[in-house]
């Protein structure tokens, strides 16, 4: 049912129209995009239902906050704080201030910190999702409202707006085809969340690299396994096995020091016996003992590109500038936890 006159939503006519919010909002600001039928359809039912841009984003054209917003998962993450690094030092050399949110991976906390910021009047909002979030209607309302928002790291499909990521799938893909190099070939790959757009990707980067190099894909050895302590319980379990594994692919370092904890407790050589090979390039890898064969993600210039995509949607003043998906390549850095 429809808000009463005064109150209707870029929503509101994408319910009525039966397309999404995004084709209204590009087709109200004449997007080149949208056909003209559809951009004249749109036009007709705001004018019919007296829609008006909502006072919020109007606000924040006439009253600059100077302030961008940023939700992160956790800040105890050496990547999280690498790329919040990163966005402070571009945002605060443009005369910006950052205001920081965790959701600590709750969809719940996401939706609150996403509505502190908006009640905030910040101009603009950077995110990466966490493991909980699949629904998305609280992005599309930042964007429903006028409030420029990239999303990074953990993204979605579903809001059209910048995003930025690193090629998760190639530096998997990269770091097992390593693996089967130095003569592995019963791999295990700690796994996150089914459904989390970069453990999906990092996930097929594994078996495709599997697949190429000729071995089996064995679904027993992909197991969903994204922190220490489940790390040093799965570990265990696999290594006391009759036929058990001689690497281990993780989907991130967390993860893999605790494969690295637990072989140290049952005495297995690294990488003599098993090597290990984490995801993301954080100081723990490096100062743990064997240091960890890993995957950088470039964390710092993440967060430098996706400021800097924020920056020039606020001082572009055509809106209609197309969205853009930057992908930033990863590299592989081979420690001791790998064989060469």
């Amino acid at each position: 049912m429809l808000q009463q006159k005064g109150q209707v939503t870029i929503k509101d006519l994408a319910e009525q129209l039966g397309i999404s919010p995004s084709t209204v909002s590009k087709a109200l600001k004449n997007h080149p995009d949208i056909s003209q039928e559809t951009r004249t359809r749109v036009n007709e039912l705001a004018r019919k239902l007296n829609y008006n841009p909502n006072p919020i984003a109007l606000s924040l054209r006439s009253s600059r906050t100077r302030a961008i917003g940023l939700v992160i998962p956790e800040i105890v993450h050496h990547f999280f704080s690498s790329v919040i690094s990163g966005i402070e030092d571009v945002a605060y050399d443009a005369g910006y201030n950052v205001m920081i949110y965790q959701s600590n991976e709750s969809y719940n906390r996401e939706l609150t910190a996403i509505q502190s910021l908006m009640n905030s009047r910040v101009e603009g909002i950077l995110i990466s999702l966490s493991k909980e979030t699949r629904n998305f209607d609280h992005l599309q309302n930042v964007l429903d409202h006028g409030v420029p928002l990239v999303l990074f790291d953990r993204i979605c499909d579903e809001i059209d707006t910048d995003k930025v990521t690193v090629d998760d799938y190639q530096g998997a893909y990269g770091a097992v085809c390593h693996l089967i190099r130095t003569g592995c070939r019963r791999i295990v790959h700690l796994s996150g969340p089914p459904g989390l757009p970069i453990a999906d990707l990092r996930r097929a980067g594994y078996v495709d690299a599997l697949k190429d190099n000729n071995l089996k894909i064995n679904r027993d050895l992909i197991i969903y396994c994204d922190n220490f302590k489940q790390a040093t319980i799965r570990t265990k379990q696999l290594m006391n096995l009759p036929d058990r594994p001689d690497a281990f692919f993780t989907v991130n370092e967390f993860t893999a020091t605790g494969v690295i904890k637990s072989l140290y407790e049952m005495r297995i050589k690294i990488p003599d016996e098993v090597s290990v090979f984490g995801f993301s390039n954080g100081l723990i890898t490096q100062v743990i003992n064997p240091a960890i064969s890993t995957v950088d993600q470039h964390g710092y210039q993440i967060g430098q590109t996706s400021v800097q995509l924020l920056l020039d949607r606020l001082m572009d003043s055509q809106a209609n500038r197309p969205f853009i998906h930057q992908i930033i390549k990863t590299e592989l850095i081979i420690r001791e936890s790998t064989r060469t």
